[in-house]
């Protein structure tokens, strides 16, 4: 595979995984909690849900929620939790602007392949960083909440952030690991450019205009 697939898949994975990581935080299905079988609970309308906003009962009819406010009287887990996730989605904007402006097809001013590999390195990171946010915010979050109640099974939201945490964490080391030099594609900041006064080859900054000047 060439670099530039390895680096548009690891773009497209880490994209997919940003998208699932802001779905988890921004729904309240994270975990449910009961003392008795699913069918049981949703009868005695006593089916739980809980996320990082808001804690809801669930019910044939209605599903009424109670939003967490108290930001004093809140636990240590979930108000990590709420920061790590807000940290994760906040990480992904720069990190995809940072892929996007490292692309070959888009060229600013004065841009090299170096700094081309920088700034792809740069947003592999953040992705990485993005991944370790969410899989310590998922990770903690079910076990708080099993602490204080009964925790009988995990909801869409938690699998939303796995499932992101993961693709963020696939697409950040396919950014990272693409960016060495390709052996079959030459790069302009290591060619050699003839000078027409000494008759020889010399290791040269590429001109500006390459066309007008580079001569044999």
């Amino acid at each position: 595979m060439s670099q530039m697939r390895r680096q548009l898949l690891g773009t497209a994975a880490s994209c997919a995984g940003w998208v699932g990581v802001i779905v988890a935080t921004a729904t309240n299905d994270w975990v449910r909690t009961c003392d008795y079988t699913v069918t049981t609970c949703v009868r005695m309308d006593e089916l739980g849900s809980r996320g990082l906003w808001a804690e809801c009962v669930i019910s044939p009819s209605l599903s009424h929620c109670v939003g967490l406010n108290q930001i004093l009287t809140l636990p240590a887990y979930l108000q990590t939790s709420r920061a790590l996730m807000i940290c994760a989605c906040l990480l992904g904007l720069p990190a995809v602007l940072l892929i996007l402006m490292s692309m070959s097809c888009v060229r600013l001013q004065n841009d090299t392949s170096a700094i081309k590999r920088r700034r792809a390195r740069m947003g592999g990171v953040l992705f990485l960083f993005m991944a370790v946010c969410s899989i310590i915010s998922t990770v903690w979050f079910p076990i708080g909440a099993n602490k204080e109640e009964h925790l009988m099974s995990f909801g869409f939201s938690l699998y939303s952030g796995w499932v992101g945490s993961a693709l963020c964490l696939l697409g950040g080391l396919l950014i990272l690991c693409c960016q060495g030099i390709d052996p079959g594609t030459p790069s302009r900041d290591n060619s050699f450019y003839y000078s027409g006064n000494r008759g020889t080859a010399t290791l040269m900054d590429p001109p500006a205009n390459h066309a007008k000047s580079a001569r044999v």
